[in-house]
């Protein structure tokens, strides 16, 4: 796929648990990990706005459009 998920590179920078953001947007730390690895078809804006919201950061910190699904680190 085109979009890369780099909510683990956030969560780092933001020195922050995956535990901690799962409990503040109130899903499971399962489907957190399905997310982070980009095992996902699709996310709600609610879900996104949360976690904007909790890690400080814009949707684009999160998601990469890579055409070759690569990304640029």
């Amino acid at each position: 796929m085109a979009i890369v998920v780099r909510l683990d590179v956030m969560l780092a920078r933001r020195k922050v648990r995956s535990k901690d953001l799962a409990a503040h947007v109130g899903i499971t730390e399962a489907n957190l990990s399905l997310l982070k690895s980009g095992r996902v078809k699709g996310i709600r804006f609610e879900t996104l706005d949360k976690i904007c919201e909790f890690l400080d950061c814009q949707p684009g910190d999160i998601l990469e459009y890579a055409p070759d699904g690569g990304g640029a680190e």
